[in-house]
């Protein structure tokens, strides 16, 4: 299973901090698994102006590729003026219609107060669910007070991040066990 871990903003600390965090928990608990995490601070990534994604070159096309040959994605975003940044939605604009259809994304978000935490039902569900992704219901929501010099210091989150990665592998194995039931179904 091809695992995309995206830190979907190239400013502040906390989203990188949780996503680094979650990779080293799927690397821990499922060994197997590839993981790759995009940190999008590192990558120099072109606005979208409706080419096809592999009609770019550098690190668009990185980028736009290793998320459409992945299974699953868990995308982490900072919550920026109560919505996404643009960088995240920069990457959902380069992406086909159907970049998600058969992907199991889920989502961690950090914030600077709790006032935002529907920003990830009114901002991001819609757009994933738009691009087909067959979407992990709950996520992670950190705010400013669970960190410390770039730590999370919060025990429940990080009894949250380890849930959110099973829940997530998890989904995708059961979407594979049903895709594979669909398939037995056809006689060629």
């Amino acid at each position: 299973m091809k695992i995309v871990a995206l830190a979907g903003s190239i400013v502040g600390s906390k989203t990188k901090t949780a996503m680094l965090k979650t990779v080293e928990i799927l690397k821990q608990k499922y060994p197997q698994h590839e993981v790759t995490l995009i940190d999008l601070a590192e990558y120099t990534v072109e606005f979208s102006d409706g080419r096809s994604y592999f009609e770019y070159e550098g690190d668009t096309k990185y980028v736009t590729e290793t998320i459409m040959a992945a299974d699953a994605m868990i995308i982490g975003t900072p919550t920026f003026q109560a919505s996404i940044p643009a960088t995240l939605k920069n990457i959902f604009d380069l992406l086909p219609v159907n970049a998600f259809r058969d992907k199991v994304v889920s989502s961690i978000v950090t914030a600077g107060t709790a006032k935002h935490y529907l920003m990830v039902e009114q901002q991001l569900k819609p757009i994933l669910a738009y691009m087909k992704a067959h979407i992990v219901p709950t996520y992670v929501f950190i705010e400013e007070k669970d960190f410390l010099r770039k730590e999370i210091v919060n025990d429940d989150i990080l009894f949250r991040l380890e849930r959110l990665v099973e829940d997530t592998v998890l989904t995708v194995e059961a979407f594979e066990a049903i895709r594979r039931k669909k398939d037995e179904e056809y006689d060629f």
